[in-house]
């Protein structure tokens, strides 16, 4: 984080000379003002300059950009990190080679960095309340429409058979994509049982 001190005849004029040192525009720093200008006596003795701070500050977005790509870049990986703050959540999403290293086996590896980013977030910015919701690739919009055809497909299985159907242990979010896909389903049920990390979701005939 950049910090840097200037002085100048006026406050206006430290704060440019600042500027053109940390080479910063003025929204992305925190103003301090050090010392206010003064002519001294009869304009000679004891003048002094005004002098100020600046510090860069940094949002929410960038922090957590440049956290994510330095995870990235300690992989050996290189991609590309896009967010966007919708007002509830902060979105990430990561774009590049060789993206599996950050998904891992059913989303697991892309999953525990979503939550060590969260953990980060919060304590960086206790101000702020929504979640961060890290993707890869779009891997999560594939998964919930290959979770979606699963559910359906495991309900037609359930009805054939006449019996519960038990899934692999999924993520609360997955779990609620097969909850969703069902809802509505006139011959199916569904509920969870188990406790987290191997909380799983059975389709049963009603």
């Amino acid at each position: 984080m950049k910090v840097v001190e200037a002085t100048g005849k006026t406050v206006e004029e430290a704060i440019q000379n600042a500027l053109a040192e940390i080479d910063l525009p003025i929204d992305r720093v925190k103003v301090e003002i050090l010392a206010e200008p003064s002519p001294g006596l009869f304009g000679l003795i004891g003048s002094r300059l005004a002098k100020v701070r600046l510090q860069e500050t940094i949002t929410p977005e960038q922090y957590m950009k440049d956290f994510l790509e330095g995870i990235i870049n300690r992989m050996g990986l290189t991609a590309e990190v896009d967010v966007n703050y919708d007002g509830e959540y902060l979105k990430m999403n990561v774009t590049g080679n060789r993206m599996g290293m950050l998904i891992g086996k059913r989303g697991q590896t892309l999953n525990a960095l979503q939550y060590l980013l969260n953990v980060v977030y919060h304590k960086q910015f206790p101000e702020q309340e929504g979640r961060l919701l890290l993707d890869v690739e779009n891997y999560r919009g594939k998964r919930e429409e290959a979770l979606q055809n699963l559910a359906l497909n495991l309900a037609k299985k359930a009805l054939r058979t006449q019996r519960e159907v038990v899934l692999e242990p999924m993520t609360p979010h997955e779990r609620r994509i097969i909850h969703t896909a069902l809802q509505d389903h006139a011959e199916v049920t569904t509920y969870s049982q188990g406790e987290d990390p191997y909380r799983k979701v059975v389709i049963a005939p009603k």
